[in-house]
């Protein structure tokens, strides 16, 4: 049995259909998941919504609760003037589904009647709970393929990322995005803290400044289809093209540099002239033997080599000047 409501705002959870709740992964026994799953459905075959809204609500989810949602009036979606938003319809029930008797206190030794939440210990599924946020932002065309991108693939929730019910979303926030995707990316975390990184610890730029976490079919959810065209968002002038150019410069910038944070400079995979006897091996730069050209030994092969992505002077094929 599928849930059904008239309420346009629903449209979209009423297309993805439920999965079993029994099959996921979930704190509840198999019993337990089941027997709320045909409670909820009896909920919405019955669409027994609050009169009150909101306010029936805030009854018990007020500032002092251990579950307060007062936070939502501070930000879009308590906003009753945005067209669309949860306020402006159903209010609280346009997310978590009609009230019924959920408001009433329950008989001793049995449990409230249960709505629909979100996050890890909610027994309904993360489909089922995405599609009740893609009802309404599915539509924005940053989300639209939402259902290719990497972390729905991986089962990954709205809520693991956002909070709704509090007065600034932490992934709307410069300062505290990256701290929210590290906590699942400890890889990166590690990269941020190096010597060299992009200015991503103090808001100057975000993960989201190269990434699209709900769509994107690129390597690494790049915004961009390849790494180049997304580092040019930033650094044009490394574009060309160049009269001699830098073969691995025009392949893939992730060859030399890892865009995340290194311990050498210029975000450097290694420290030259060790980066660039991977691929070249000439007699002077060659540190390993006494009569290497000490230019190249104390400094870098950069002290003459200095155009390395590309040079535009008639004497420049080996990328000087």
């Amino acid at each position: 049995m599928k849930w059904k409501t008239p309420q346009w705002l629903w449209a979209g959870v009423l297309a993805f259909g439920l999965l079993p709740l029994a099959a996921q992964a979930t704190d509840q026994a198999p019993d337990a998941s089941a027997q709320i799953e045909a409670q909820l459905d009896k909920k919405f075959a019955e669409g027994k919504y609050s009169p009150k809204g909101a306010d029936t609500c805030l009854k018990c989810h007020d500032a002092e609760s251990d579950k307060p949602a007062t936070g939502i009036f501070h930000n879009v979606h308590g906003n009753k003037g945005v067209p669309g938003s949860p306020m402006s319809d159903l209010q609280c029930e346009a997310c978590h589904g009609p009230v019924g008797n959920h408001a009433r206190n329950p008989r001793k030794g049995q449990q409230r009647e249960p709505m629909i939440t979100f996050g890890k210990e909610s027994p309904v599924p993360v489909e089922k709970q995405n599609s009740v946020c893609l009802s309404c932002h599915s539509k924005e065309a940053d989300k639209m393929g939402w259902h290719a991108s990497t972390h729905a693939v991986e089962d990954v929730s709205c809520t693991s990322c956002h909070a709704l019910h509090v007065e600034k979303d932490p992934m709307l926030d410069e300062k505290k995005q990256a701290e929210t995707c590290v906590s699942c990316h400890p890889k990166e975390k590690s990269d941020l803290h190096k010597r060299s990184s992009h200015p991503i610890l103090n808001g100057d730029m975000q993960c989201s400044s190269c990434h699209n976490p709900h769509q994107s079919q690129n390597e690494a959810s790049l915004k961009q289809p390849t790494v180049n065209e997304n580092c040019y968002e930033c650094h044009a002038e490394k574009r060309g093209p160049f009269l001699w150019e830098h073969e691995p410069v025009t392949e893939d910038c992730a060859l030399c540099h890892n865009p995340h944070g290194s311990i050498n400079q210029s975000l450097l995979d290694k420290r030259v002239p060790q980066l660039c006897q991977e691929c070249h091996r000439v007699p002077h730069a060659n540190v390993q033997i006494p009569e290497g050209d000490l230019k190249a030994r104390g400094g870098s092969c950069l002290n003459c080599h200095n155009q390395i992505h590309g040079s535009n002077h008639p004497n420049g094929r080996a990328l000087r000047e």
